[in-house]
């Protein structure tokens, strides 16, 4: 467990060192992907709980990585995107990577 730990807190020391963002940020970044989605879709994507998710979309919304957007169809769901610094930065993530540490390549490749 603790090695476990201490690979996710490596990773995600990478992630705020290179890109600005935290795990959990970059999660919910590749969970919106070049979509529109809802909160309760990044939830479940995440597998975060929709009160942790919720402040998890503030955050980067607060950092101007994504934009929320009420949809016309019913005004109580907000839409998700990604702004154009958002997508940058995810396109940054995915040319560029994060090593990961060697503990955590099964979550990776899936092998």
């Amino acid at each position: 467990m603790r090695e476990l730990f201490q690979a996710l807190s490596l990773l995600e020391g990478q992630l705020v060192s290179g890109y600005g963002i935290t795990l959990n940020e970059a999660v919910v970044l590749c969970s919106v992907g070049d979509g529109s989605v809802l909160a309760g879709t990044i939830a479940g994507c995440t597998g975060m709980s929709p009160s942790h998710a919720s402040k998890i979309i503030s955050h980067v919304e607060k950092k101007g990585l994504l934009e929320r957007k009420v949809a016309e169809s019913d005004k109580r769901c907000m839409y998700f995107t990604l702004t154009p610094e958002g997508r940058r930065l995810l396109h940054a993530i995915d040319a560029r990577g994060v090593e990961v540490p060697s503990s955590l390549e099964f979550f990776f490749t899936g092998d």
